[in-house]
């Protein structure tokens, strides 16, 4: 795949997408325990914690004790999730430095999300990078339902591209393209990211993959042949979104790690830490997590 050793950055979500899924909330301590794990791992982009509504998402309740008590550090980027105005104005209470601004390229979605269909909830986003930008945050502009949608099918490439420009327009830094109900394969990955790339250069593209059909590390590859250096990833493969029925996990961090380091790529990750992350996770949810890798794992480089 590459001979250069090229560097790809990944960004650990277990801590938000992942938890967040989960029936068992986790205090605060075990969750900062899960960071400091992630970290020692090596990964040094991990999205802590999103700021929603704790009645809709509980096991995100504790989103400011959590960021106040986070071990700042030069090295590591600490980001979070705002899907609304009253998202932000608690993020920017807080001392993170990053937030991702999301919006759903489906209408259906949008509305069951956050009450907006796509045209309002972009309005919105597109204000929200802008109060964001102002206050000296760092923004992500993120899009799911990029490659399909349980409620409405197919999406329209041209109506990705175009919510995308719009936010990069408003200032946002960098752009993911989430698989939010997993429906993306190869084809549907490389169409939409011409579509976007037509504006938007791969460099300031991610992708955030969930892995409901098995197609997470392929829908991978088919990002590195496009460009795309930029993942998200979560430890044991954690995930999925409360309001898309039946999403599975994103991509397992040290799965990525082990692929990407196979093919070539170098990423500052060791992927028996992240497995040792998950390991101790499991024993704290109480259950197997769908990563394949395992720490000490016979037959593997």
């Amino acid at each position: 795949m590459t001979d250069d050793h090229e560097y790809v950055s990944l960004v650990e979500v277990g801590p938000r997408d992942g938890l967040q899924f989960e029936d068992k909330v986790l205090c605060t301590q075990d969750k900062l325990d899960f960071i400091a794990c992630v970290r020692r791992s090596g990964l040094r982009r991990i999205q802590v914690v999103s700021f929603v509504h704790p009645r809709r998402v509980p096991q995100m309740a504790d989103a400011e004790q959590l960021v106040h008590s986070l071990s700042p550090s030069p090295e590591v980027e600490y980001s979070a999730l705002v899907l609304n105005r009253t998202g932000l104005d608690r993020a920017l209470s807080t001392p993170i430095t990053c937030v991702e601004i999301s919006v759903s390229a489906s209408s259906t979605h949008s509305r069951r999300n956050t009450g907006m269909n796509r045209q309002e909830a972009l309005a919105q986003a597109t204000d929200m990078t802008v109060r964001a930008r102002a206050a000296g945050l760092a923004v992500r502009a993120s899009l799911q339902c990029a490659f399909g949608c349980v409620y409405e099918g197919s999406i329209d490439p041209r109506v990705v591209s175009e919510m995308a420009q719009a936010l990069m327009d408003a200032g946002a830094q960098s752009l993911a393209l989430a698989d939010t109900t997993g429906m993306g394969h190869p084809e549907s990955v490389r169409t939409v990211i011409a579509e976007v790339n037509k504006g938007i250069p791969s460099a300031q593209m991610a992708l955030h993959l969930h892995d409901t059909l098995g197609f997470g590390l392929v829908n991978l590859v088919a990002g590195l042949d496009c460009g795309v250096r930029c993942f998200d990833v979560s430890c044991g493969g954690l995930g999925g979104c409360p309001f898309v029925p039946g999403a599975a996990g994103n991509i397992a961090t040290e799965d990525t790690v082990y692929l990407l380091h196979a093919l070539g790529y170098t990423t500052g990750v060791d992927w028996t830490g992240a497995a040792a992350c998950t390991q101790k996770l499991e024993e704290v949810l109480g259950r197997r997590l769908p990563a394949k890798l395992r720490p000490g794992q016979k037959g593997v480089l």
